[in-house]
């Protein structure tokens, strides 16, 4: 038995040195899965940093935009614009980092599209609301007392006069359905390889949608944009219309694209003979 275990190389100082290796291959990896918990908590920090900075950029810089008085005047058209390249300014930013939801019903979205994690989902909604209130403080801050107080105060989402409240769900429901349209677009695996502007489409599909519906509800598609205007300003008049009519249409509208029109992308495997074949085919001048 001895001559068998020496000759297979099982001798007791044999059987040692490979205990050790072994149990050095196991801190090593032990170290590792730390590195890696390290790695991810570290991620979705920075994705929660991304989406609180990156939803205060919006909010600071669409609502200063909104600013329209005497001594600032200003046009639905310029609004609009500067609202969608807020957007595209967010994106570029924070695109690569969090994915640059910058509002709950995008979120809502991205989770039903299977894009985040609910837990992921909830940290993405506390720092878009966090992030949009300290955005519509720095303005409370900085912007001149008399541009703050118009209306029902900067920013704050009304439906028009003569908008009925189901008019302003109805309406906020649909361009909102469409802004969810876009992002799953986006997110479709047919659309992995024609993500280098999307900074643009997005600000464009902004301003598109803010132009038609801004006069009749202000075109808010975002709870996160409407809550911190209204709750600084202590004004929560039809404000359950920009949470309900965003939220519902986002996880309807994204429900259905997941179902009806994404499509998985399946790469065919091609064997090293096939590319031999198809090296043969080729006729060289």
């Amino acid at each position: 038995m001895s001559m068998n275990r020496q000759q297979q190389g099982m001798d007791p100082q044999g059987v040692e040195n490979t205990l050790e290796i072994v149990q050095e291959a196991e801190q090593l990896q032990s170290c590792c899965k730390v590195f890696k918990m390290k790695g991810s908590t570290l991620d979705k920090i920075s994705a929660f940093l991304g989406e609180l900075i990156g939803t205060g950029i919006l909010v600071f810089l669409g609502c200063m935009g909104c600013v329209k008085t005497d001594l600032f005047p200003n046009s639905h058209l310029q609004i609009v614009l500067n609202f969608g390249f807020a957007v595209l300014i967010a994106i570029q930013c924070f695109g690569c980092v969090s994915g640059a939801h910058l509002n709950p019903a995008v979120t809502v979205a991205a989770y039903i599209y299977e894009m985040v994690s609910l837990r992921m989902a909830f940290a993405y909604f506390a720092a878009q609301m966090l992030g949009a209130f300290i955005g519509y403080g720095l303005l409370m801050v900085l912007l001149p007392g008399p541009t703050l107080t118009v209306g029902a105060g900067l920013c704050v989402t009304l439906p028009h006069a003569t908008v009925t409240p189901a008019q302003a769900f109805g309406i906020e429901f649909v361009i909102t359905s469409i802004l969810v349209i876009v992002c799953c677009g986006v997110w479709d695996p047919r659309n992995s390889k024609f993500h280098d502007s999307v900074g643009i489409r997005f600000g464009l599909a902004i301003a598109c949608l803010a132009c038609a519906a801004g006069p009749f509800t202000g075109a808010s598609m975002n709870p996160a944009r409407s809550f911190a205007p209204a709750l600084w300003n202590k004004h929560f008049e039809s404000n359950w219309i920009y949470w309900l009519a965003p939220l519902s249409s986002s996880a309807i509208t994204a429900y259905a694209y997941k179902i009806v029109f994404r499509r998985e992308v399946v790469e065919a495997e091609i064997t090293s003979n096939e590319k031999l074949r198809q090296l043969e085919d080729v006729q060289l001048s």
